[in-house]
């Protein structure tokens, strides 16, 4: 039986859990800062920062109370190093540091996008490698092949703006409040689909590769080009074709993925994945081509502590421990050790 106290801090989420086993919850708890960045539009890396080391202390305490458990119980500490906004992993992982050096734990680092592949080992506790992984978050769009819990191989990524950015992006230019991802998916449910059309670029000599940058561009000038002529954006039918267009643009690279590297199973991962209309899209395109899918629950797909748990149990298994001058990084491949 292995415990891990797992700390999460890489943006704007103060998280800690513990995890058993890596598959089993004992406690999970989450303090937002989204009413502190909504009338900023986005996060703002010093508030986040600041918020981080305000609450961090009560937030693992909170953790630790709900699991019943003592540091005496615990095999290891579990902490998001990489990557994400440097200020606010510092926070964390500073945090981290200290307990190690106060209890004699073990120090685990965890990168932040094999965290958010290994929610779904909470949702499916079947679940092994090998198999295909969409990432899709704010930050990230990756198509990656796991090979084994702590062996990565990226397929495909974007180019340029990650599928998370271009809809907070594209949801801030029609007024919608922070954050915009999930308000534009709430104003598309009523919208229709097809009333507004968007490209989706193909990028020659990499054909998995993404480029939202693009799908953004067209937006933004749709919605200025209404301004500019004084007419109404229909919000709904608006969001509804962006959304369309992007988890469209997101489902066939990611099926066409999966069949090219002749895997048969499909993992999602991110915030962008708990995006009504991509999980219903993904679904039905992985039915048809006969691939097995694996959805993570919609409270596991942002940010939290738990997915660190889950994944940092597959690190300190294969040894992937650090030592006192471990240090965050902004950016770190998700192939690497961190």
């Amino acid at each position: 039986m292995v415990n891990l106290l797992a700390i999460e801090s890489s943006c704007d989420e103060t998280a800690a859990a513990v995890v058993r086993d890596g598959r089993h919850v004992l406690s999970n708890v989450v303090a937002s800062q989204i009413e502190a960045h909504k009338r900023f539009g986005g996060v703002v890396p010093e508030i986040a920062s600041r918020m981080h080391a305000e609450s961090i202390a009560g937030i693992v305490a909170q953790a630790m109370a709900q699991a019943g458990l003592a540091y005496a119980d615990l095999n290891a500490v579990a902490v998001t190093g990489a990557p994400g906004l440097i200020g606010a992993l510092l926070v964390g992982v500073n945090f981290a540091k200290g307990l190690c050096m106060s209890t004699g734990l073990t120090l685990v680092p965890v990168h932040h996008l094999r965290s958010h592949v290994a929610s779904n080992y909470l949702t499916h506790p079947a679940l092994e490698p090998p198999f295909l992984a969409l990432i899709a978050s704010g930050g990230h769009s990756h198509i990656v092949k796991v090979n084994s819990f702590t062996n990565y191989e990226v397929i495909a990524q974007t180019r340029d703006d990650a599928a998370g950015e271009v809809m907070d992006k594209v949801a801030r230019a029609l007024g919608l409040p922070y954050p915009g991802g999930l308000h534009m998916d709430i104003a598309a449910t009523n919208g229709r689909r097809d009333l507004y059309s968007f490209p989706r670029p193909r990028l020659s000599g990499s054909p998995l590769d993404f480029s939202f940058s693009g799908l953004k561009t067209a937006a933004m000038n749709q919605i200025n080009s209404a301004k500019q002529k004084n007419e109404a954006v229909g919000t709904e039918d608006f969001c509804a074709s962006f959304r369309e267009a992007v988890c469209a643009y997101l489902t066939d690279h990611t099926i066409c993925a999966a069949k090219k590297n002749d895997m048969q199973k499909v993992v999602i991962a991110g915030g962008v994945c708990a995006n009504l209309r991509l999980r219903e899209m993904l679904s039905e395109a992985c039915a048809a081509s006969s691939l097995e899918l694996y959805l993570p629950t919609p409270n596991l797909c942002g940010d939290n502590a738990a997915m660190v748990g889950a994944q940092g149990h597959h690190e300190l298994l294969a040894g992937h421990t650090a030592g006192m001058d471990f240090n965050a990084r902004a950016t770190a491949p998700i192939e690497a050790r961190l």
